[in-house]
């Protein structure tokens, strides 16, 4: 796709934009920093895919941000986008930490069904099993958790619901006798060196496993902020650390941890299949989330994603696993998924930076870039 598609998908954006937010969040800050105004701008001398990225940026009043690009093993492109920190002017880049929200998922269901491996934990298994109480009409499964069909009669209807997801911390320390964050740095971001990734630092029991220090880490995150009326204002990071929410990543790290995927580390091949294989309702019918990512065919192409939207904060990851290519964005405020309400309906087209990528690089004829590694 060429100039004049990038063009197309920016009016899209224009025409999608809700600046009131309309998605439901995963979490709570503190209340506002400072009253100063922020002012987002273009960032000067980009071109192409990152110009069209950035104007988006722009367009949802996001401070900064940081994007990859994995294909075959290789980040192929990263890129940061204004600013980490807008009062310092202090940079983003593809490798400063931002908040994940509920792109913590993916990685709270590797751990899980890693267990699942094991024979510590049968997706079947009543939640009450591991200490979990939920009040139900019937009986609340480990599976119903994961695929976000635990409300109402469980396994009738998918809403995604954060809080019901986080109950897998329980399970999982139930199960293993070990806390989530111990067994993600474990299996997970130490043996892919994960130097830009770690638990909440305002966790700090969570943070500790990373073997960071905690002030240099908390000191190369992006700060939080959000729409309060017509400004933007600085907040705290919530605090919550756990399977549904919390962990801090750069985009270079987020797309790391997608091409393992690729790869087929951490689950044996059966099990990965079963995670991206799309959960069936009671009735038989197609829900839209499978073991902890949304899955989505579109025009014949196989799109896996998450996103994550918190207070201060939002993420985006969409992966093409036909073509072994990975797209990461995360930013510091809620608008990158508040402002197209990802999460309901399965749409991730919704979003003009998902649509941005899959027009340009999956069904589009425009060549992705070379890579510097």
């Amino acid at each position: 796709m060429k100039t004049q598609g990038w063009n197309r998908v920016l009016m899209i954006c224009v025409v999608m934009v809700c600046l009131s937010g309309c998605g439901s969040g995963d979490g709570d800050g503190t209340g506002p920093r400072s009253d100063e105004p922020i002012t987002v701008t273009p960032q000067q001398g980009l071109t192409g895919f990152a110009a069209s990225l950035d104007s988006i940026r722009v367009e949802l009043r996001i401070p900064g941000m940081g994007a990859a690009i994995g294909r075959d093993g290789r980040i192929v492109w990263a890129e940061g986008f204004g600013y980490a920190n807008a009062e310092s002017e202090r940079r983003a880049s593809p490798r400063t930490p931002f908040h994940l929200a509920s792109l913590t998922k993916p990685f709270g269901a590797t751990v899980l069904m890693q267990l699942v491996e094991q024979g510590l934990v049968e997706l079947d298994d009543p939640v009450s099993d591991y200490g979990v109480e939920l009040s139900s009409t019937g009986t609340v499964r480990v599976r119903h958790l994961l695929t976000h069909t635990s409300e109402g009669t469980p396994g009738a209807r998918y809403a995604y619901n954060g809080n019901r997801f986080a109950d897998l911390d329980q399970v999982i320390e139930s199960a293993s006798g070990r806390t989530f964050e111990s067994l993600l740095q474990e299996r997970i971001l130490g043996p892919l060196g994960l130097e830009d990734t770690a638990p909440n630092p305002r966790d700090q029991s969570a943070f500790a496993v990373a073997g960071m220090d905690q002030d240099a880490f908390t000191a190369r995150m992006a700060s939080g902020y959000a729409l309060q009326g017509q400004s933007i204002a600085r907040l705290d990071h919530p605090d919550y650390f756990g399977v549904s929410g919390g962990l801090v990543a750069s985009a270079e790290d987020v797309a790391r941890f997608s091409m393992a995927i690729d790869d087929g580390l951490f689950l044996e091949a059966e099990t990965w299949e079963q995670v991206f294989t799309p959960a069936v309702s009671n009735a038989g019918n197609a829900l839209p989330y499978g073991l902890g990512w949304f899955i989505l065919e579109h025009e014949g192409v196989m799109l896996q994603w998450h996103y994550g939207h918190w207070t201060t904060n939002s993420s985006l990851i969409v992966r093409v696993p036909e073509a072994r290519l990975t797209f990461v964005v995360v930013a510091n405020t809620p608008q990158l998924s508040a402002a197209y309400g990802l999460g309901g309906d399965n749409n991730v087209l919704r979003s003009a930076v998902a649509r941005l990528f899959v027009d340009t690089y999956v069904l589009g004829d425009e060549p992705l870039p070379e890579g510097r590694r």
